[in-house]
């Protein structure tokens, strides 16, 4: 995933095992008629909950937060610090019940749709100090990379002239009219 410094591998608290078996089984059960299936919800989950809570992993790097998880269809997201936005907190009634926390990442031009979330996890071990180290290290990177970037472009350097101006106007028209012609493809007009 990332070559970074890693500052912080999640653990995941044991909770969480019994929150993806229980809480299924209480919607199904509150239904009465899919008992059934709450039953049987339960036996197959018990044999695959293990193996995905093994396949799952969040790490913070310096600049990346990476994250692991899956079975079968395995999924590995190494999402940059600075595009993310927030890490949204939640908890229901359920989660409550078995002390866990989740957080939902999300990013500036996310691919999610609206309203949803990049990726959630939940259960990590101090949810609410791992959002806090994550959101202080983009602070940290974001600061760093605004002092780095002013210190390249001094204040005090002229404007480009009315002739430069003009020349870089000329280039961005004539690279426009490149791509247009580019994309119209041989076939059309």
């Amino acid at each position: 995933m990332s070559d970074h410094k890693v500052l912080w591998e999640a653990e995941f608290n044991t909770n969480v095992k019994k929150y993806w078996l229980m809480a299924p089984v209480i919607l199904f059960t509150c239904l009465i008629v899919t008992i059934p299936v709450a039953i049987l919800y339960y036996i197959i989950a018990s044999f695959f909950v293990d193996r995905y809570l093994a396949n799952m992993s969040c790490t913070l790097t310096e600049r990346t937060l990476d994250i692991k998880k899956g079975i079968w269809n395995k999924t590995e997201s190494t999402i940059p610090l600075e595009k993310i936005t927030d890490l949204q907190m939640f908890q229901g009634p359920v989660m409550r019940y078995f002390d866990l926390h989740g957080f939902k990442v999300e990013t500036a031009g996310q691919s999610s749709g609206a309203g949803g979330a990049l990726v959630n996890i939940i259960g990590i071990v101090d949810t609410i100090g791992f959002r806090k180290a994550v959101l202080a290290q983009r602070d940290r990177l974001h600061d760093r990379d605004t002092s780095s970037s002013s210190r390249i472009a001094p204040s005090d350097s002229a404007p480009p002239s009315h002739s430069e101006q003009v020349e870089l106007m000329r280039e961005m028209r004539d690279m426009l009219a490149r791509i247009e012609t580019h994309l119209k493809g041989p076939h059309e007009p």
